[in-house]
């Protein structure tokens, strides 16, 4: 599993989503910019995290979250109900 750079920090952090608060475009692929990492965090339920670039799919749930690598173009699926969030660190 990839883990943070020591160097990063958190700086930001969205709202908690839900199935019916998710933005659409987390469901497509997206990327972050450069220099910004992201921690996907579930609250509850299970989500995956897909990287199609490494061909990785990863299940996500409260004990395993997602490491977002800058510039990385992912997306997410959601495994029925969930509750998660992004913290963003550079």
């Amino acid at each position: 599993m990839k883990t943070l750079p020591p160097t990063v920090a958190p700086y930001q952090r969205t709202k908690t989503f839900t199935r019916e608060t998710v933005p659409k475009g987390l469901l497509a692929d997206h990327d972050t910019k450069a220099g910004v990492w992201g921690v996907i965090t579930v609250v509850e339920g299970r989500l995956e995290y897909v990287i199609p670039s490494a061909g990785e799919t990863l299940i996500l749930d409260p004990e395993t979250p997602g490491i977002v690598e800058p510039e990385v173009p992912h997306h997410v699926r959601l495994l029925g109900p969930v509750a998660f969030f992004v913290e963003f660190h550079r």
